[in-house]
């Protein structure tokens, strides 16, 4: 069946109640097929508003809402505010009351009289997370997931990222949540926390910038707490630890024992989590029905949305047609595969299907990362002047032979670089995706690396890291590094970056000062990607130690975090000689 046949017209009843295992309530609008009979249920859990979220908004068919495309195609769907949230009874704090809520409505739904008693969950980001949370607990009815875009560790790839506080979309992202917890406390202190924003009426806005400067960070648990009284202990827990464990999907996936349809972006701000959760519950779910039923999409776009009609790449990068995806259609195919008994082959096929950008095609794939990856070192070399794009930085895939010059900058918090693209869930002027780095490349305090022209194509697929020997006259610093394309007419589009913070360079449990001076190994986790360096292109590595305001700035104190009230200046030197090989590590996949 195509996704657009719909052989089903839909009935919806509003707020139907559900009460949870602590007698809290919470509400769901069910969208079923006017028809005898029952059918399986599809369950979204989601903190943004049921009744606007779902809404089809007059789009075409083949875009419907879940809430109407999969009623129309014999399924249930139940659209349920989470705990706290709009027509839902309770005290909201993201991410820790999802999992036991989650279980109870997975079993409540395998009763209602529409029900076959299957049950499947579906949705995007907030509605990803809260299947991740409830899966370890293995609800009896629950037959399959289709999760995505979700975290899975909140301290590494979320609220924080490797211990930097991404401060570009936290604070927008809960002053936005807190709106609905002021109205049903019936405080009118809306206005006052629009003042902080860019535009008021876009949706996660960013902060004005005199905002994002303000120190110290902790005041904004203070200035978030009516609407957000959970955001000051999210920041004050700015170490990994048990506070942060009840979140952690990842060291339980073995636990789960679902099929599951995990979709992700190359530019998605949780681009990681996918590919762990596909791979650990592919090695090691309880049955073999689980384990073969992992399957792994991804895909060049940012966080959203996924199959809108427009959605052919990231920020300004277009990947054409063959980027577009008819996700409903391929959901529909997964589930009905596994809880129908339709044979659509589905399983039969390779789990894993990605998209490799910069040759625009999609490839299916037996494992992830591939087996056939040749992990190589691309070298950092300079004559001792590689600031800015104006000086002498290479890259090379010869190592070191002998000393070579370090390079050196002045890392000033007052002046970070700022935030161009990435794997950000920022919006408007600082939106992610890819964008044109050549602006940031004319910085004294970016070191820029750049190879010769290609002779042939150059796949990358998989992970991308860096082994980077740095010094710093601080106590504590960050050190950032950017993966670059450089296309024949200069433009730069970034591909990977990533971040260290040097407190936790050994451990995100245990952070620890650094000696000013010392050289120390960093390992920088830039993430992965799918990307066809083409003949002529060149390729460009910029190591700095700052990316503002998607990540805090560092104030090189070595205070806690979030207490700084003022930033000093830091002298950061890069090494690459023979006997300290800085190098980024590509996955190099033979063509």
């Amino acid at each position: 069946m195509s996704s657009t046949d719909a052989p089903y017209d839909v009935v919806v009843e509003h707020d139907v109640p559900m009460e949870t295992r602590d007698g809290t309530v919470l509400r769901a609008d069910v969208y079923r097929p006017d028809a005898e009979g029952t059918f399986p249920v599809l369950v979204v859990r989601t903190a943004y508003d049921k009744s606007v979220r779902f809404t089809p908004e007059g789009k075409p068919a083949v875009h419907v809402s879940e809430t109407h495309f999969f009623p129309q195609h014999g399924y249930v769907v139940v659209a349920q505010d989470t705990r706290g949230r709009y027509a839902s009874d309770g005290e909201f704090t993201p991410f820790f009351d999802e999992a036991l809520d989650g279980y109870d409505t997975v079993e409540w739904a395998a009763r209602l009289p529409w029900s076959d008693g299957r049950v499947v969950t579906c949705g995007q980001s907030y509605q990803a997370i809260t299947q991740y949370l409830t899966a370890p607990l293995q609800p009896p009815s629950l037959r399959a997931m289709s999760v995505v875009s979700a975290p899975v560790s909140f301290f590494e790839n979320c609220v924080y990222r490797n211990g930097v506080f991404e401060l570009g979309w936290m604070l927008p992202y809960f002053l936005g949540l807190s709106y609905d917890t002021l109205e049903r406390k019936g405080l009118d202190l809306r206005p006052a926390l629009e003042a902080y924003l860019e535009d008021p009426s876009v949706r996660f806005s960013p902060l004005k910038r005199e905002h994002y400067e303000h120190l110290p960070i902790s005041d904004w648990g203070e200035r978030l707490a009516p609407g957000a009284p959970y955001f000051a202990d999210l920041l004050a827990h700015s170490v990994d630890g048990p506070f942060w464990d009840r979140t952690d999907v990842l060291s339980r996936a073995a636990e789960i024992d679902t099929p599951t349809l995990h979709v992700g972006s190359w530019y998605d701000s949780f681009q990681p989590d996918g590919q762990r959760m596909f791979r650990a519950m592919r090695d090691g779910a309880p049955s073999a029905a689980a384990r073969r039923g992992q399957k792994l999409i991804m895909g060049p776009w940012g966080h959203i949305p996924y199959s809108h009609p427009t959605t052919q790449g990231a920020g300004e990068a277009e990947f054409g047609p063959e980027a577009l995806i008819d996700l409903h259609a391929i959901q529909l195919r997964y589930f009905d595969h596994l809880l129908k008994g339709v044979d659509t082959g589905l399983l039969d096929e390779p789990p894993v299907r990605i998209f490799v950008m910069g040759e625009n095609v999609w490839r299916d794939e037996q494992e992830w990362p591939l087996a056939r990856t040749r992990y190589t070192p691309l070298y950092l070399h300079s004559g001792g002047a590689a600031n800015s794009v104006r000086g002498d930085g290479t890259l090379s895939f010869d190592a070191p032979a002998g000393d070579e010059p370090a390079d050196g900058f002045t890392y000033d918090p007052h002046d970070p670089v700022p935030t161009r693209g990435g794997t950000t869930l920022m919006a408007l002027g600082m939106a992610g995706g890819v964008f044109d780095q050549r602006e940031i490349e004319e910085r004294e305090d970016v070191l820029v690396y750049t190879s010769d022209a290609l002779e042939a194509d150059l796949e990358v697929t998989g992970p991308v890291t860096m082994t980077l020997f740095a010094a710093s006259t601080a106590p504590d610093t960050d050190f950032t590094a950017k993966l670059v394309d450089v296309r024949p007419d200069g433009y730069a589009a970034n591909v990977v970056d990533g971040v260290v913070r040097a407190r936790f360079r050994d451990s995100l449990r245990a952070p620890t000062p650094i000696e000013p001076g010392a050289v120390v190994e960093y390992a920088i986790d830039l993430w992965a990607t799918s990307h066809l360096f083409r003949a002529g292109h060149r390729l460009r590595l910029e190591v700095s130690s700052s990316n503002f305001p998607r990540y805090d700035r560092n104030a090189n104190t070595g205070a806690p975090f979030g207490t700084d009230t003022e930033l000093r200046t830091a002298e950061q030197t890069i090494h690459h000689d023979a006997a300290r090989p800085s190098a980024v590590v590509l996955p190099v996949i033979p063509r």
